[in-house]
């Protein structure tokens, strides 16, 4: 039920669309009743907030060189307890020394109840979140986990699936296929890289495709040449569907190729956030100070509020994180995010990552 919906008396006991008396003396009792009782009522105390996040520290129990600038951690609880249990596609938010957010796919065992596998590539001119999991967290050292395990990538386990992970992408990817083959569906696994030495986990690849002959197939960029999307698509088996995780320019590809494949359906995630299309300028307003930030066409309200405000948090940038979060006290909101509820956008909640205003509008922010 939609709690923002508010309820209304039946016209009728019995559902009519006449008025009925007796219904209408009944509410207006209840009504006076209610309204007295308010008078002479000690209001209730509030009960105590429940539904903030929980930040949960774990310890980096293991740390593994899986590839070309590509480190994978197993964190544990300190005292070796079990874990909240997660699926295929899953991720969690770390929240690292420095204060940075960032999130990462798990890609171990969800049997494994007392660890979470992540793999981080170092980004050279990233935000310096990798680079601080690449330098920083060594064995022992603890880390903030905000949360449970999130899935915006779940695994629906169709009969048919083609599996589609470009370099890092394998990190969703490979539990899907481990899933696959434990259900017994009929899946294919393509994982693509500029090369053998820049693709993680090539060991369990290697593992699984020994235990399923004919299912997993390695194709770097230096030894087949950059694969086309058709080629990625032919691979599927029947009218399955497509999981498809990677660089930007191979899902875009493999979208634009959809529609001429056999494939049933199409789940992808992105590294990073999908290039604006269809954006409008409009403005932003800093609170009362009156400063007025120009947001162009092409660039997200994130990026120029970052600019503007260098420590503002965000990790996502892809509208379903919540990270970036910020309160809207005047304007209308294009809200393009798939994480706040109506009650929490109706209350002035905006992801700017993602979310903008109309064509020359300006947004008032309470920041």
């Amino acid at each position: 039920m939609d709690i923002g919906t508010p309820l209304t008396r039946p016209p009728d006991l019995y559902g009519r669309a006449r008025s009925d008396s007796f219904m209408q003396k009944l509410a207006a009792f209840s009504d006076n009743a209610v309204t007295r009782l308010a008078r002479h009522s000690t209001p209730p105390r509030r009960p105590p907030v429940t539904d903030l996040p929980v930040i949960r520290e774990l310890v980096v129990a293991a740390k593994r060189q899986e590839a070309d600038d590509v480190v994978s951690l197993r964190l544990a609880a300190p005292d070796g307890g079990v874990l909240p249990p997660w699926q295929p596609g899953a991720h969690i938010e770390l929240r690292l020394p420095s204060g940075r957010k960032r999130q990462y796919s798990l890609c171990g065992d969800p049997a494994d109840r007392h660890g979470y596998r992540i793999a981080v590539r170092r980004i050279a001119n990233g935000g310096g979140g990798s680079a601080e999991v690449h330098d920083t967290l060594g064995d022992s050292v603890r880390v903030a986990v905000t949360g449970r395990p999130r899935n915006a990538f779940p695994f629906a386990a169709e009969a048919s699936v083609l599996l589609i992970a470009g370099g890092i992408g394998i990190t969703p990817i490979l539990p899907m296929a481990r899933e696959a083959a434990r259900r017994g569906l009929d899946w294919r696994l393509v994982h693509t890289g500029r090369s053998r030495g820049s693709m993680p986990f090539a060991a369990e690849l290697a593992e699984l495709a020994a235990a399923a002959p004919g299912r997993v197939s390695i194709r770097p960029d230096d030894e087949s040449g950059v694969p086309e999307a058709a080629d990625l698509l032919s691979s599927i088996p029947a009218t399955g569907a497509v999981y498809c995780c990677g660089p930007a320019p191979m899902i875009d590809g493999v979208r634009r190729a959809f529609g001429g494949s056999s494939a049933s359906a199409l789940h992808f995630e992105r590294f990073a956030p999908a290039p604006i299309t269809d954006g409008r300028p409009f403005e932003l307003q800093l609170g009362d100070t009156g400063r007025v930030l120009p947001v162009p066409y092409d660039r997200s309200a994130l990026d120029v509020l970052h600019e503007a405000l260098p420590d503002m948090p965000f990790s996502c940038r892809q509208g379903f994180c919540g990270t970036c979060r910020v309160r809207v006290a005047h304007g209308h909101v294009d809200h393009r995010d798939r994480r706040l509820t109506a009650t929490e956008r109706a209350a002035g909640a905006m992801l700017p990552c993602v979310s903008r205003a109309p064509e020359g509008e300006r947004l008032v922010l309470d920041v």
